[in-house]
């Protein structure tokens, strides 16, 4: 959804995407916040364990395609993604606030900035003195207090900054 940089220009990207792409392109997992969690991999819904889905598939098929238990508490497994209905979690909420308020430069890249609370941090960043940059294809909400509006193909804008 989004990518900010922080004081001292350090990176970090919030984003509403739970595909795991943006590990993928090369960004560190420290510097992803996943705030509608990832599916690839699962947790305890209990105690948070960390669950690989091969393990999880294989157990599954292995039980009778009953979900397998937790192996340390006896909760229950599934993706690392937040459900509807489910809360948003606390502490990458948390995290997602504490960058947007200490960045100078946000950049709510390829995002309608519909979803709330995700919505809210382009918001909560102008309002902190950060500069708002916004790369969509179409229009949002927020148009009007951006610094900046570049409404284009996020893959056209983007690839001028790619180092080869």
């Amino acid at each position: 959804m989004a990518s900010l940089y922080r004081a001292g220009k350090t990176p970090a990207v919030i984003t509403q995407n739970i595909d795991n792409l943006h590990q993928l392109s090369g960004i560190p997992s420290e510097d992803v916040v996943e705030l509608h969690g990832n599916n690839s991999y699962a947790l305890c819904l209990d105690c948070g364990k960390h669950y690989e889905l091969s393990w999880v598939k294989e157990a599954f098929t292995g039980a009778g395609e009953t979900a397998p238990d937790c192996t340390s508490c006896g909760g229950h497994i599934k993706t690392a993604t937040i459900s509807f209905g489910q809360a948003m979690p606390e502490p990458a909420m948390r995290r997602a606030e504490e960058l947007t308020l200490a960045c100078d430069l946000f950049l709510a890249i390829g995002s309608s900035l519909v979803v709330w609370p995700a919505a809210g941090f382009p918001l909560l960043a102008k309002r902190n003195g950060a500069r708002l940059v916004i790369i969509n294809r179409e229009a949002t909400e927020f148009d009007g207090i951006a610094d900046l509006v570049i409404r284009d193909d996020i893959g056209s804008v983007l690839c001028s900054f790619i180092v080869h």
